[in-house]
């Protein structure tokens, strides 16, 4: 019950790369179909790493199912950005120069895992979602972004996300000291829009 360490690489390699961009995809996707997304990213001179969930699930119900549903996926998921995060470590590079994107299931598991270890990361994009659980439990949620930009969007209203949830995630990353930017857009659909990739690239990866 829980997820194998498989990663997906592209862009510049890990040795010689200044940066890097840790992707996560969304449910029912790859690993490979979000390392697509680098092709229109401002990330020249990044080396990519995407996960595979197993299943290419990253735990089984909602986000907004309580935890101990999710569990022992949600805690695996955790652990394999964390193990992720560590392998970018050992190469040399430095968290300031860690980013973070992830759409969907992916972008929830990209806002929890970085509230859980908040610190001054490079960059964190969450293409429509949202911190995990039935409710918010602030209390997983103490250190401190240092100003990292956090940049969320999402549509209202979102088929899987609800917005208010989108809303609250964005406070509590302000709380902890994020520079952070929400677009809601109207009806847009459960995808990534031009504008998302156009802000992200202003704010994020310039």
């Amino acid at each position: 019950m829980s997820h194998t360490l498989s990663i997906k690489h592209a862009g510049e390699p890990l040795e010689t790369a200044q940066k890097a961009l840790i992707m996560l995809h969304g449910r029912g996707a790859s690993a490979e179909s979000i390392l697509t997304l680098g092709q229109i990213l401002n990330i020249e001179g990044y080396s990519l790493l995407a996960p595979q969930a197993t299943n290419s699930t990253w735990y089984p119900h909602s986000f907004m199912a309580s935890v101990e549903d999710n569990e022992p996926w949600l805690s695996s998921a955790i652990d394999i950005v964390k193990k992720t995060v560590n392998m970018v470590l050992e190469a040399g590079i430095e968290k300031k120069d860690i980013y973070f994107l992830g759409f969907s299931q992916g972008a929830c598991l990209v806002s929890e895992y970085t509230a859980r270890y908040a610190q001054r990361y490079g960059g964190i994009v969450a293409f429509t979602g949202g911190l995990i659980g039935e409710e918010i439990d602030r209390s997983n949620y103490s250190g401190d972004f240092a100003q990292t930009p956090f940049f969320f969007g999402t549509s209202d209203p979102d088929f899987h996300v609800p917005v208010e949830r989108v809303k609250d995630s964005a406070s509590i990353a302000r709380e902890m000291n994020a520079d952070v930017t929400l677009k809601v857009y109207p009806n847009r659909g459960h995808t990534i829009s031009e504008d998302e990739i156009k802000q992200v690239n202003s704010l994020i990866f310039k």
